[in-house]
């Protein structure tokens, strides 16, 4: 069974898609018919965001002072670049604004030449500043490894590096938990026009010993961290063994003012290419209150799970959190995480909206692809005011898992809960046919999801499940599901199951006798 280590090469998921469904998908075909699915069956319009509502806790009525109101934005339109691969239709303003950061970075420093050895031992935190100054300069870095106690990136600058591997830059030994190994100078002003590429980010989490939680607070403890940057790109850089997060794209802090508010100083335009990441305390990548975010050919796997308490480890690949808009994923990677790809939010704030993942591969994750809102699933829950608009096609689910990071959850290759609006397409979903999957469903729609579509699933080798979809009826049921064109080997016993008191649910499928 494939593994995908922290060795994978993530550039060939595309590829790898196709040579593990056994066939070659023509992705313009599966996009323009997931598009037709969404505007056929996906009816519900979002509310605008100018509603009033009342703080429910001390801690909401803190964080609305730093807080504004929240709506969903108009959707991303797919497009394809001049190679023909998928990318959002504003990926247009991040390609002129790089344009304008390499013309205006034209000048070039050595690290070396401000008293940087790469020796893994010399403190270079003076040599980087130095050399970044106050921007409008590309910095480069060559082979070595390079301690620093934290990289501040001005507006307008550079950091490049040899190659993942080859240039390494690690924490100092006497950085504190909280510290960031790289991130944007001003935080609350705001940076912009930063791009960092082709090198290594040693968290160096083993200098902490044996401590029970690896990380700090909010958005700290990270390998990268951007909060409230406009225009930044991260390319080739592999992540090492963070306390929370390799990659993190947030606002300048986290806000929890409640569903209907996101946080002030959002990051918005940012492009994640070709990452890498293992050995995270929470998730590889994750974006929080941030707009127009592209991830592509990136893999994360195999966290410590560190920063939670043991046993309940929210860790996941990527997480597409509180507050995210607009947000395009295209073939991506994961492995032995909770969540392979989770698009969430906590109960005290505004959920991720507006998320498109274009293949993924999902190996070994306890729930390979996970929508929800927290807190806002039960029929007593206050619906979620933001929780819409999910196109996900060509994924891959394999051999999701029970894992000892968080013990109480079932394994799941999907997972719909409380969003509107949601269209899979072309998802295979394959088990292990030795593996005691302990009876439970391989895929769930449940907890109030409305107007969500599978189409064009398989199923196969799940031996030991006991059904392959299963719609949860109800007080908390789902409604308005469409089914359709769904395969399945004859591991199953049943292959479609309907609870009790569900409406609008229609049924179209090679095997119909499995459902009910």
């Amino acid at each position: 069974m494939i593994k995908l280590d922290k060795n994978h090469d993530p550039r060939k998921n595309a590829e790898l898609v196709n040579t593990i469904r056994g066939e070659c998908l023509n992705i313009s075909e599966i996009i323009e018919e997931t598009e037709e699915l969404f505007q056929k069956y996906c009816k519900i319009a979002p509310p605008n965001g100018k509603g009033k509502s009342t703080p429910h806790t001390i801690t909401e009525s803190v964080f609305r002072l730093f807080s504004k109101h929240s709506h969903v934005l108009k959707p991303t339109r797919i497009v394809f670049d001049t190679a023909g691969n998928p990318c959002p239709d504003w990926k247009v303003v991040l390609d002129q604004e790089f344009i304008r950061l390499t013309e205006i970075c034209l000048p070039e420093v050595h690290l070396t030449d401000y008293g940087a050895v790469g020796d893994g031992r010399t403190d270079c935190t003076a040599a980087f500043k130095n050399a970044l100054g106050n921007g409008r300069v590309k910095v480069l870095v060559p082979e070595g490894v390079f301690v620093t106690k934290g990289i501040q990136m001005p507006s307008w600058s550079i950091l490049s590096g040899a190659g993942k591997g080859l240039t390494t830059i690690k924490l100092h030994e006497d950085a504190a938990k909280s510290q960031r190994l790289v991130t944007n100078a001003h935080h609350w002003k705001g940076n912009h026009h930063i791009f960092i590429h082709s090198l290594s980010l040693d968290w160096n989490v083993e200098r902490l010993g044996n401590v029970k939680k690896t990380s700090t607070f909010g958005n700290h403890s990270s390998c990268l961290t951007f909060a409230n940057v406009t225009y930044g790109w991260v390319k080739d850089v592999e992540a090492i063994n963070p306390g929370l997060h390799c990659f993190d794209i947030s606002s300048t802090q986290y806000n929890y003012a409640g569903d209907g508010f996101r946080a002030r100083g959002s990051s918005k335009y940012v492009w994640f290419d070709q990452l890498t990441g293992y050995g995270f305390g929470d998730d590889g990548i994750t974006t929080h209150h941030s707009d127009y975010i592209f991830i592509t050919n990136s893999h994360m796997c195999d966290p410590s799970g560190r920063a939670h308490r043991k046993g309940f480890s929210n860790s996941n690949g990527i997480e597409i959190d509180d507050g995210s808009r607009n947000v395009m994923l295209v073939n991506n990677s994961s492995a032995r995480c909770f969540g392979g790809v989770e698009i969430k939010a906590h109960e005290n704030s505004s959920a991720a909206s507006n998320v498109i993942i274009i293949g993924h591969i999902s190996v070994k994750d306890n729930r390979s692809f996970n929508f929800r809102h927290i807190g806002h699933h039960k029929s007593t829950d206050q619906e979620s005011k933001s929780a819409f608009n999910i196109m996900a096609m060509n994924l891959v689910s394999i051999a999701p898992v029970f894992t000892d990071l968080y013990q109480e959850s079932t394994p799941r290759s999907l997972v719909v809960s409380a969003y509107k609006n949601v269209v899979i397409n072309h998802l295979s979903m394959i088990g292990d046919s030795h593996y005691d999957f302990k009876g439970n469903p391989i895929a769930t729609i449940q907890y109030r999801a409305r107007d969500v579509v599978l189409s064009n699933v398989s199923i196969s080798n799940f031996h030991r499940a006991s059904v392959g979809i299963k719609v949860f009826g109800g007080e908390n049921k789902a409604e308005s599901i469409q089914i359709i064109n769904i395969k399945s080997d004859q591991s199953l016993q049943k292959m479609i199951d309907i609870g009790t008191g569900n409406e609008r649910i229609h049924i179209q499928c090679s095997q119909e006798e499995h459902a009910k």
